[in-house]
């Protein structure tokens, strides 16, 4: 299979597909497994990352690819649910994964240029489709994987999960865990695969819980409106703009984080590309619930969805006339809202009480007008994801989503680990222009990556 492409487009051709499956794995883990409460506010959105890796030494794509797949198999008899399929139970109407070691997909790819050449800032144009693709006919593989080579003996891996499968943390460890097998280390934690996030008896929850989300069907989510949301962006962020924008938003005398900074500059540059129809717009932040929870300790290798979100609305123009530390201030108190256990158990009640079904913010859905949602990837491994042939120069999300009702952005240390930063977004056209014409973020280009 050949993606089209003129010439001197990119082009990758697909040679090769395998299903890796778990190795070694114990009869009794042949078994259903129940979603939980929170993994039915994932939306099932497809969840996919980017790693570049320069020319190995020894450059042999075929035993890269080999030794790939052995420590997948082994990594996958850790994290079997991952080798599963997620079906839906006919009697409750609920997705339940099958831990049947169906396996995982490992599709292989030749790409017709160097990594020099990729066009990496426009990923709707450059990338989509060649490097990240769900392949229809085995949409039924929750963890699919593409290894691609390149004519300068460079390889990029995308990987792709199932979000019902876990979130951010969740696909981190796995991941940090494949890598740590790769190299024959001893792994840094033993997931913890029991999905034991339990309602209360009975459930109860606050009244604004009814006001942010919303009972949905996984029909309604793949066919949320079309909207000009469509331009996929990477930038890059020098550590210098970072630290200029925390000093501003500190200017109060109390210290805000990086995030909390960033946070503050993008909603006043939001403000400014927001049509004049709204008065109003919306910042959202996800929020990871391990070590929010009473059992923290027992928490923290929790295989699963474990997040929730925070919002905070504000008049146009209470942003734009606002400085940064102002900004910054509401914006660290709209997270510490949800950064607590008592909501976390709130929405897990919630839940409870609205299945069956699926669940999302009604701003996700595009029905809570103009909205941009921010997430930290502040603990993902990036240079760490060695599998044995070197680290990476680049490790990002590439969002394979079609449609999205909300403006994305999520942030991550850069390869170059001087502080820099990598940030992937899904925006408005008139959003993308606001913040190129400002410096803070940089359209990536070959060049940030030190290759």
């Amino acid at each position: 299979m050949e993606n089209p492409g003129g010439d001197g487009k990119f082009q990758v051709k697909l040679t090769q597909k395998s299903i890796v499956k778990a190795i070694n794995l114990s009869p009794e883990r042949h078994h259903k497994l129940a979603l939980s409460n929170l993994d039915l506010l994932s939306g099932r959105f497809p969840v996919t990352y980017l790693y570049l890796y320069q020319a190995p030494l020894v450059n042999n794509f075929s035993s890269i690819v080999e030794s790939l797949k052995n420590s997948l198999a082994k990594t996958l008899s850790y994290y079997y649910p991952f080798a599963g399929r997620i079906i839906e139970d006919p009697d409750t109407s609920e997705a339940l994964i099958i831990c049947d070691n169906t396996g995982a997909l490992l599709v292989e790819g030749q790409a017709n240029l160097p990594l020099r050449k990729l066009d990496l800032y426009k990923f709707n144009d450059s990338l989509e489709g060649k490097l990240v693709s769900i392949h229809s006919n085995y949409s039924h593989f929750p963890v699919q994987v593409q290894v691609t080579n390149y004519t300068c003996g460079g390889v990029s891996i995308t990987f792709t999960f199932d979000h019902a499968l876990g979130d951010a943390s969740a696909f981190a460890m796995f991941l940090s865990s494949w890598s740590q097998i790769a190299q024959n280390m001893p792994l840094s934690c033993i997931p913890d695969l029991g999905r034991n996030l339990r309602p209360r008896l009975p459930p109860t929850y606050h009244p604004c819980f009814d006001e942010i989300f919303v009972k949905c069907t996984l029909q309604e989510i793949r066919n949320i409106p079309q909207t000009n949301i469509l331009l996929k962006r990477l930038y890059f962020v020098d550590a210098s703009s970072i630290n200029k924008l925390q000093t501003l938003a500190s200017a109060d005398g109390i210290k805000r984080t990086k995030i909390e900074a960033f946070s503050a500059y993008l909603w006043k540059i939001m403000a400014t590309s927001i049509d004049k129809s709204h008065a109003k717009c919306k910042m959202g932040w996800l929020v990871d619930g391990r070590g929010r929870l009473n059992a923290s300790t027992s928490m923290s290798n929790y295989i699963g969805n474990l997040l929730s979100v925070a919002f905070e609305e504000a008049s146009v123009i209470e942003i734009k006339q606002g400085s940064i530390a102002d900004i910054a201030s509401n914006v660290h108190e709209a997270i510490s809202k949800v950064t607590n256990e008592a909501h976390f158990l709130d929405l897990i009640d919630w839940i409870e009480c609205h299945k069956p079904g699926m669940m999302l913010p009604k701003v996700v859905l595009g029905r809570e007008g103009p909205a941009l949602v921010l997430s930290s990837g502040r603990g993902f491994p990036v240079t760490e994801l060695d599998f044995g042939f070197g680290s990476p120069v680049l490790g990002t999300v590439s969002s394979i989503i079609e449609k999205s009702g909300v403006g994305y952005m999520n942030q991550r240390q850069s390869a170059r680990s001087d502080g820099s930063w990598i940030v992937s977004a899904i925006l408005w056209p008139e959003l993308a222009a606001a913040l190129e014409s400002d410096s803070v973020l940089q359209p990536l280009s070959i060049s940030h990556l030190q290759i």
